[in-house]
């Protein structure tokens, strides 16, 4: 399950966050995943929940956004949105792509509640 490992990296940089702005709770965090990364939502939420427990990120909100492939043909500079089993670019039918979007995972957003209970 390499969705416990993601949730261990976020809750780090979540952690990071909150400390450099004196937040006393999370209440909500917003990571992007390239679906060729192939996470479940389900097992990350759950992954997130477990390593946020006794932190100020407990009980906070995870929003995923999945975030479909981008590719461009190498050969013809197309732009185009391949399956994950299938990049023949549909101008040029050549598999030869370079990957824009879709396999990284990007911590989006943190809102937290600081002492005077302003959302940053």
């Amino acid at each position: 399950m390499h969705e416990l490992s993601i949730a261990t990296q976020l809750m780090d940089q979540v952690l990071r966050v909150a400390g450099e702005n004196d937040a006393g709770r999370v209440v909500e965090v917003e990571v992007h995943c390239g679906v060729m990364q192939q996470v479940v939502p389900e097992a990350l939420e759950m992954a997130f929940e477990a390593v946020a427990a006794g932190t100020v990120a407990e009980g906070s909100r995870l929003v995923i956004v999945e975030d479909a492939m981008r590719a461009r043909c190498r050969v013809c500079g197309h732009e185009y949105e391949p399956n994950i089993d299938d990049f023949l670019c549909p101008k040029c039918s050549q598999a030869n792509a370079e990957l824009l979007v879709g396999q990284d995972i990007v911590l989006q957003t943190v809102i937290c509640e600081t002492e005077d209970r302003a959302k940053l």
